[in-house]
């Protein structure tokens, strides 16, 4: 019996992730639909994504700290790519929502106003990054403010490099290879979080949302889903003269899946590090590149900030000039940069920028409890794209590198 048990295991474990989280979904669904008062079933959600976002501000920390400490002559060309295609994807994105807001100009439902904080200025954004950089490394760890430990990660790793001995380093990256293994033991129970996870939003929500909110949420999804699919891979194409799609579509499956439904960034950083591995990249750029793009790739809350602030301006009535609006497309590209160290994220961002057009933060904050009801659309969307556009432009600054050296050789 015990070997027949631990065949099975194997067997499953063997099996098609992607295949195990897609049967966790459709039996989610089926079980929301038939029995939605069996909300315990919503915990194995809630203990899968608890366990990614408990861990992986470990894995993150030991990961660049060990490849800082180890890298061979630096980190090559790759480092400069891959932060050009992040801030460039974010700032084209925040352009696209511009011109899809005038071509599809929508409104908004304002009637309560929600009490809550945000950040009134672009300067309050900064400030907070500035101070979450500094904040106590044990402090970041329990927070997971991954600004704070991607700071003291890379001193940290820059001191082992220095005058740490060979064996000390050595044990550093024994460390983060065991957290490594507790990630991937983690990720086999995905179906079953998933499952969860799909249970909760379709017995909580259900499908109204989609006809109050239809064309805003429309809206949202169309501009994320031009510049995922059109504007991402041109940025590549530009970078690597390579049909970019075939890396686009391993990207959307087995991190953009995932990312939907946990809808966290951080949950899915160390999928993100399991992908890099398994599509064969550097561990030494990954480790770092992923947490790097989880703060400054926010292709999806540039489009977020800058559809909703136009929303209310139209639901005002008040005229925005196309200038403005690009110029209101680059206030949302910095913020947006930043969202990852403003509790809320982009939602929250949104007052920042409706304050350039002189609407109240009254007014502002009634567009964030809208952004909050259509989350479950938006925000699962919004994760899903920026986390698996890490792995794509990881990949891209790669591959680009590889070609200059093959060229110079």
């Amino acid at each position: 019996m015990n070997n027949q048990f631990a065949a099975l295991l194997k067997k499953w474990a063997d099996s098609s992730l992607i295949l195990r989280i897609f049967i966790g979904l459709v039996i989610g669904a089926v079980l929301a639909l038939l029995v939605p008062g069996w909300t315990w079933i919503g915990i194995l959600g809630k203990l899968f994504v608890g366990a990614l976002k408990a861990i992986a501000p470990i894995l993150v920390a030991m990961l660049v700290v060990a490849s800082i400490a180890k890298a061979q002559g630096g980190l090559g060309s790759r480092f400069k790519t891959v932060i050009k295609l992040y801030i460039v994807s974010t700032l084209a994105a925040a352009v696209v929502a511009v011109v899809g807001s005038f071509l599809f100009p929508v409104t908004l439902q304002l009637e309560d106003v929600v009490e809550t904080s945000a950040p009134a200025a672009l300067s309050d954004v900064f400030s907070n990054l500035l101070t979450n950089m500094v904040t106590n490394p044990v402090t970041s760890l329990a927070s997971a403010n991954y600004i704070g430990i991607l700071f003291w990660s890379i001193l940290i790793g820059l001191g082992l490099k220095l005058v740490a001995s060979s064996a000390t380093i050595q044990v550093i990256s024994d460390l983060a290879d065991v957290v490594s293994q507790v990630v991937r033991w983690i990720i086999q129970f995905a179906p079953f979080g998933i499952l969860g996870l799909v249970f909760s939003a379709v017995s909580e929500n259900g499908l109204e949302i989609f006809s109050t909110y239809g064309q805003l949420i429309l809206l949202l999804v169309g501009c994320m889903l031009f510049n995922t699919l059109v504007l991402n891979p041109l940025w590549s194409f530009i970078a690597t003269h390579k049909n970019p799609y075939p890396l686009l579509w391993t990207c959307l499956k087995e991190s953009g899946l995932q990312a939907f439904f946990t809808r966290s960034s951080a949950a899915n950083i160390p999928i993100n590090m399991a992908l890099c591995k398994k599509m064969g990249l550097d561990k030494n750029f990954y480790s770092v590149s992923i947490p790097l793009g989880a703060t400054i790739n926010m292709d999806g809350a540039a489009v977020t900030i800058t559809v909703m602030t136009l929303a209310v301006a139209n639901t005002l009535g008040i005229e925005v000039s196309f200038a403005s609006a690009l110029f209101l497309s680059v206030i949302a590209t910095l913020g947006a940069c930043g969202a990852s160290g403003v509790a809320g994220g982009s939602l929250l961002l949104i007052p920042m920028t409706c304050s350039f057009l002189g609407i109240g933060n009254d007014i502002a904050m009634q567009a964030v409890a809208v952004g909050f009801i259509i989350g479950v659309v938006q925000d699962s969307v919004e994760t899903a794209l920026n986390s698996s556009g890490d792995v794509f432009f990881t990949a891209t600054a790669e591959i680009r590198e590889e070609q200059q050296s093959k060229q110079t050789d």
